[in-house]
């Protein structure tokens, strides 16, 4: 029989915490239970979590600095919890690693509905992940060389066959330098022209697809002059 789910909540709270214990414990997951970030990361050195509802208001450590302790070391989905309803604060939980934000008040079942929503892509997500051998990992850049499936931040990403072909010589060779001439050869087996773009073209198009941010790259870089290289984490 499969374990259930172990869901970390931590709010300093209590009546919310009370709340939540019942009606994620009615839906028969495992609950852990925290009243700021540095209780939750002790939890999270004794205990496997699947989830964790975080409230962004708490004293001694808040929500913003526990999700970015925790975004160091653990991929499990995170739900943010603020009485702060501004857009701006939205998008700081989503920019430090939250997966979803839930504003105060909440309806309890939305919230669990949420949280059923994360574990299921979380898990269906890591299920489908096996030939791990033909994995490249870069950052939260996954290139599968076996299924020709790419995925940014455990999103899939849809790529032609041509700019899967790029992306993959570029990872095998991540760290390196590669002309516009040496991708050419050895992903369209033609002799380059230099008034060809077609590489360049190419670049732009994976670039809008995995990068947060096409005009300032994260995985793929320009070295001026040169060509490009797939960055090589630390």
């Amino acid at each position: 029989m499969a374990q259930p789910a172990t869901i970390l909540l931590v709010d300093d709270e209590q009546d919310i915490i009370k709340l939540m214990e019942i009606y994620f414990g009615n839906e028969g997951y495992r609950v852990l239970t925290a009243s700021d970030g540095i209780e939750a990361l002790e939890q999270l050195e004794k205990e496997p979590i699947d989830l964790i509802i975080l409230d962004v208001m708490m004293p001694n450590m808040d929500g913003i600095e526990a999700c970015m302790k925790i975004r160091e070391e653990q991929k499990m989905p995170i739900i943010m919890l603020s009485a702060k309803s501004m857009d701006m604060d939205k998008i700081t939980g989503l920019s430090i690693g939250a997966d979803d934000y839930v504003t105060k008040p909440f309806n309890p079942l939305e919230l669990v509905a949420r949280a059923k929503s994360q574990l299921r892509r979380y898990h269906t997500f890591n299920e489908g992940r096996e030939n791990k051998e033909h994995e490249w990992v870069i950052d939260d850049l996954v290139i599968n060389t076996d299924t020709h499936e790419v995925w940014v931040d455990e999103q899939p990403v849809r790529l032609t066959p041509r700019e899967f072909a790029v992306l993959e010589l570029l990872a095998r060779h991540q760290g390196s330098v590669l002309s516009m001439e040496q991708i050419y050869r050895q992903v369209w087996k033609e002799e380059f022209m230099e008034s060809n773009n077609t590489v360049m073209v190419h670049i732009r198009k994976i670039r809008e697809k995995i990068e947060l941010d096409s005009k300032h790259p994260k995985f793929i870089q320009t070295v001026w002059g040169v060509g490009y290289k797939m960055i090589k984490p630390q």
